[in-house]
């Protein structure tokens, strides 16, 4: 259950320009949020139109509790309208049926929202459509375009609504919201190094396949550590058949840049930067083994192995490659 304190803490603006649009009482027709994914627009989305239904409100806070909100919460509520693409786009007809439903009177009141999942997807006959919808605006309908690529949108849809750039979470605030979760301190600390989703955060840490990439990235320092003959052996018994997917593979070398990392981190004292908290030990043997400028000199060779990998280079060669350079 979102508050407006909570999304004022994941994005202090637009969290605030919205609150302060009950104060004012100066809501706009249309908003158009814009921000990468993760980064909280369907809550912001979501809490706002709570906040425009509840009759029992205090200030711009929803009281979650009424009818309205329960029904926000389900996805029932009879004046919020919903649109997301259908396959690869959001077509005209869905702006058409839109337009539809707004000619009929609201079920509960007068006032009625729209919210446009991916607004930036439309074809360009449903944003030809949409646009002549926003030309002609209602006092008792509010828009919400959601996207992460506004810039591709028509430039006349842009210009009718307010923007609300949302900004990508802080990795702390991140870390934060997952303890707030039940995510434990070490798996906070990675996942939050790993992505500022904070959706994407919490589905990798009930991923099983994700807990493995952790222990498989502690295995391979320790085999390259204390047996390097062994490298190649593991990569292709052990690493590679974990990783079917390019983007598996993906991940398991972002965990891996993590450690090397943190084995700079350990050279520069910068303990509180460390994600890897239970393997203090490990990471202390790790800096024996690779100075400061090798762990750097490691970084680059895993940057560059993430470009082959996304160049379709064979990723057993790639990661054959890659240990070889580790070993060095």
């Amino acid at each position: 259950m979102q508050t407006w304190q909570d999304m004022k803490e994941l994005q202090p603006l637009a969290g605030q320009m919205l609150m302060n649009s009950f104060k004012k009482d100066r809501i706009s027709h249309a908003y158009l949020f814009q921000g990468n994914r993760g980064t909280g627009k369907k809550e912001m989305a979501l809490l706002f139109a709570k906040s425009i239904f509840c009759k029992q409100r205090e200030g711009a806070e929803p009281c979650q509790n009424c009818r309205d909100c329960k029904r926000i919460n389900s996805g029932n509520h009879p004046d919020l309208h919903w649109i997301e693409p259908d396959g690869q786009s959001i077509k005209k007809e869905q702006i058409l049926h839109l337009q539809k439903e707004f000619t009929y009177t609201g079920m509960e009141s007068n006032r009625k929202v729209y919210i446009i999942v991916n607004a930036d997807q439309m074809t360009i006959n449903a944003s030809n459509r949409l646009l002549k919808f926003l030309e002609e605006p209602s006092k008792q309908t509010t828009a919400m375009l959601l996207t992460e690529s506004g810039q591709t949108m028509l430039d006349t849809i842009r210009s009718r609504c307010q923007l609300l750039a949302f900004q990508p979470l802080n990795p702390v605030n991140v870390e934060k919201k997952l303890r707030e979760e039940g995510v434990s301190e070490s798996n906070a600390k990675l996942l939050a190094a790993l992505t500022n989703n904070l959706k994407e955060a919490l589905e990798m840490n009930e991923d099983e396949g994700f807990a493995n990439v952790r222990k498989l990235v502690i295995q391979l320092i320790e085999v390259l550590q204390n047996k390097p003959h062994e490298g190649l052996l593991f990569i292709n018994h052990q690493w590679m058949p974990h990783f079917k997917e390019r983007e598996q593979l993906q991940s398991g070398l972002d965990v891996l840049m993590l450690w090397f990392q943190d084995v700079i981190n350990r050279y520069v004292d910068r303990e509180e930067a460390i994600v890897f908290i239970t393997e203090k030990e490990r990471l202390d043997q790790a800096s024996m083994k690779w100075s400061r400028q090798k762990a750097a000199q490691c970084l680059s060779s895993i940057l560059e192995a993430k470009r082959k990998i996304n160049q379709n280079v064979h990723p057993n060669l790639v990661m054959e490659q890659l240990t070889l350079q580790l070993q060095r």
